[in-house]
């Protein structure tokens, strides 16, 4: 029996693009592209980090969480796709991926909306910096830089 050829999945080719849009202008605001699609867990592949980002100027890693949206709506809030669900997922592999990179440096998360689809014109691209995704933001300080000076606290 031959199966009918596999029709292309449009919302992961739109995904694509808009991850491949967010990473040229993250590139052009001077961040370092160390990985895209990183999947950190071996237990959870489910468990995915778009961009990962490191910004030199404030020595920090950056999380990047990338939605693609065909157009933009004025009745809809910023991050609406973002649920509680997705929070919780990114959370976990935002640290797993410090855990298995041994990494304890600065962190920040942010969420680049691209609005637009392939080929239709220049997209709009809506950087939203420092999303507020780790419950308790104290956890994850620099502690190299709290250490180099003494004893620290």
């Amino acid at each position: 029996m031959k199966l009918p050829p596999e029709a292309p999945n449009v919302g992961v080719e739109h995904g694509r693009w808009g991850e491949a849009v967010a990473a040229d202008a993250l590139r052009r605001e001077g961040l370092v592209i160390v990985e895209r699609n990183s999947r950190p867990c071996v237990w959870n592949r489910t468990l995915e980090i778009d961009i990962i980002a490191y910004e030199r100027a404030t020595d920090t890693m950056v999380f990047v969480e990338v939605k693609q949206h065909g157009r933009r709506s004025l009745r809809q809030r910023r991050l609406r796709s973002i649920d509680g669900r997705k929070l919780l997922n990114l959370r976990r592999a935002c640290r797993a991926w410090m855990r298995v990179n041994s990494y304890f440096g600065g962190v920040r998360f942010d969420v680049v909306e691209i609005y637009g689809v392939p080929g239709a014109g220049r997209p709009e691209i809506d950087h939203i910096s420092n999303v507020n995704l780790f419950a308790k933001p104290e956890r994850f300080v620099n502690w190299s830089a709290r250490t180099a000076g003494g004893k620290g606290k």
